[in-house]
């Protein structure tokens, strides 16, 4: 018999072959899930709400579909949680923002959550964000600070925070997030798991973002196999999203395996130590990040030392985050505003005294960038850099200590730009620093190049399905 404490530890595909097997249910690993919540929540911090009751209900509705030889999807009975910026029917969707409430109908499921209930994935519960979103830690007016799980003291990272812990911690094996500016890729990056951003539209959105298509949502999992696996729920097409790309021409979990004999050998692969020496990196991330390149060169890639071809697009990035925060301000009452974290009231004054020519100016930089990029793509498959250039720093703050300037985006050089470009782009975790914090190595491919990033990250990893 498998002990819960062995199921917290399993892959979606693992859990998915034990039901298969009859070795567990679905029922007993929901059950070791939600004990696993209650015993990490009170330390960490993770999770908004947890749905004890609706997700035992439909572990056992999974249970009775497996005993029936009849499993309805790709992920039947496996537990799964959601960002709090997407809406799940049944309960509220509260943005961790104290200008919202838990009263209204809550009758509608963002596409992502559509298609988690589709195939059968039982939802647990709603993770921790900043609030709307607006920055790379994870703490709120209205839920206070998430933890990262291998040092309490220091960030989660963020926005999807909560996610990032729950998969670290054994809280299920998948989580959906959300990602503007990295925030798939930061928390999974401190915390130790994988994350990915695919291209733009590869996930529907509704509603969409203030944040336009700098936002795009994807999956948090243990390794690349059980992201591809997610990742094949969540492209499903939804008329709700009219920018919605068309679903993948085959299943990502399907090309993984299929590729694993061949792997990486006679992939181009740039590898950018600082974007050009315009990143100071640590000597710790950086001696990971290098050793996980030599492992793709060890598999028979080819890789070069190369540096994508832009400066800085910071203040581009800026322009467009900072219009969409006061686009999302400017939808609340004028008496809640005053509720909102400190923070994000100044990002969206900055937005409001944009003109429409700054904001097209912004948009105009932006496709500049990802036509640099596109053009560099052709020479390269997939362009690895670290993730950050640091490792996890005190919880409760928006920046490490001395920091200027003092916004988030200080110290995640390597992430906004590929929200610019729509790319997709992955964070794999590669080693620890001294102090036992993770280190990620981040991927980029081309827009639609999710199967490419995806054999790459399993390489490094060792994970192919």
């Amino acid at each position: 018999m498998t002990e819960p404490s062995e199921l917290i530890d399993l892959t979606a595909r693992q859990l998915l072959a034990g039901y298969r097997a009859g070795t567990f249910s679905p029922v007993e690993a929901t059950r070791a899930v939600l004990a696993r919540i209650e015993a990490v929540q009170p330390r960490l911090n993770a999770f908004v709400r947890v749905d004890t009751e609706p997700a035992l209900a439909q572990a056992r509705a999974a249970e009775e579909r497996w005993r029936a030889g009849e499993p309805c999807g790709l992920l039947d009975g496996v537990p799964v949680s959601v960002k709090d910026l997407l809406l799940q029917a049944g309960g509220p969707t509260r943005y961790g923002s104290n200008s919202t409430s838990e009263e209204g109908s809550w009758n509608e499921d963002a596409p992502s959550v559509a298609r988690l209930r589709e195939h059968g994935a039982v939802l647990v519960g709603k993770t921790t964000t900043p609030e709307f979103g607006w920055k790379g830690v994870t703490d709120s007016p209205l839920t206070g600070v998430t933890r990262n799980p291998h040092d309490p003291t220091r960030t989660a990272g963020g926005s999807s925070g909560g996610s990032a812990v729950a998969v670290a911690v054994g809280a299920g094996p998948l989580s959906v997030g959300t990602d503007g500016g990295g925030s798939i890729r930061i928390p999974a990056s401190f915390c130790g798991v994988f994350g990915l951003k695919p291209t733009y539209g590869r996930v529907p959105l509704h509603p969409a973002s203030a944040f336009g298509t700098l936002s795009h949502a994807g999956p948090i999992a243990r390794d690349a196999a059980d992201a591809a696996l997610l990742l094949d729920v969540l492209s499903g097409a939804d008329w709700r999203d009219p920018t919605a790309l068309a679903p993948p021409a085959r299943s990502y979990a399907a090309a993984l395996a299929e590729d694993a004999a061949a792997g990486v050998k006679g992939l181009r692969i740039a590898y950018s130590a600082s974007f050009g020496g315009q990143v100071a990196v640590g000597a710790e991330v950086a001696a990971a990040v290098r050793s996980a390149v030599t492992r793709l060169a060890g598999l028979g890639a080819y890789v070069e030392e190369a540096d994508p071809d832009f400066a800085d697009p910071v203040e581009t990035f800026h322009t467009l985050w900072n219009a969409g925060a006061a686009r999302r301000i400017d939808q609340l009452p004028v008496q809640q505003r005053e509720l909102l974290d400190p923070g994000l009231r100044e990002i969206a004054a900055r937005g409001a005294r944009l003109s429409a020519l700054d904001l097209l100016a912004a948009q105009t930089a932006a496709q500049e960038v990802g036509r640099r990029m596109a053009r560099f793509h052709l020479r390269y498959d997939v362009l690895v850099t670290p993730t950050l250039p640091i490792t996890a720093f005190e919880a409760g703050r928006e920046t490490p200590p001395g920091t200027s300037p003092h916004r988030w985006t200080s110290w995640t050089p390597f992430t906004y730009p590929f929200n610019l470009t729509q790319q997709p782009a992955a964070t794999v975790p590669a080693g620890t620093d001294g102090g036992g914090l993770p280190v990620g190595v981040q991927l980029v491919a081309a827009r639609g190049g999710e199967e490419v990033l995806l054999r790459a990250a399993a390489a490094i990893s060792g994970t192919s399905g």
